[in-house]
């Protein structure tokens, strides 16, 4: 029994070192979500820095207490004119996807994304309008908001100011 253990661990042992060395050495370093076009990325950050700005001018920071009876309707106002930012840069970048083929396919489900996290916010919105006035909830994408898969792909592709805002998670 003592060699069968000893050999078994043995075997274990190889197998995960053997896993490491080949992760470390061996195994493709690619980034999964990178694609090749970077003149389309800097040119979709630069975009999405001009969007970024348009936000920042419509922040209210006003005390809600203070702002009378129609605080949540301008509120969703400003949730709108703010998500008009986001859509902008979308169709933008839908009519003019970078000129890879990787890039083509994954840019296009980025924004298919993105797609779907404006739709949130429009919907955050209507709530607004109703006299709803609970915290912003995303569309889970296999257990995580999908502003997180947007913001990865964003950073993967150095897009930082691609990513989602964080104006409504606060």
């Amino acid at each position: 029994m003592k060699i069968f253990v000893r050999g078994a661990l043995t075997i274990i042992v190889g197998l995960i070192c053997a896993m490491w060395i080949y992760g470390l050495f061996f195994a493709s370093k690619q980034v999964v979500n990178r694609f090749e076009d970077q003149v389309w990325a800097q040119k979709a950050q630069a975009r999405c820095l001009i969007a970024a700005q348009q936000r920042f001018d419509l922040a209210d920071y006003r005390i809600v207490d203070d702002l009378g009876v129609d605080a949540i309707a301008k509120r969703a106002m400003i949730v709108d004119k703010a998500t008009d930012t986001i859509e902008s840069f979308v169709k933008e970048f839908r009519a003019s996807l970078p000129t890879d083929a990787k890039g083509i396919a994954i840019v296009g489900l980025w924004l298919d994304d993105y797609e779907i996290y404006i739709s949130d916010r429009r919907s955050f919105a209507n709530d607004l309008r109703n006299g709803i006035n609970l915290q912003f909830s995303e569309t889970p994408i296999k257990g995580l908001p999908i502003s997180e898969k947007i913001s990865t792909f964003a950073a993967d592709n150095h897009m930082s100011y691609c990513k989602p805002p964080l104006d409504l998670s606060i």
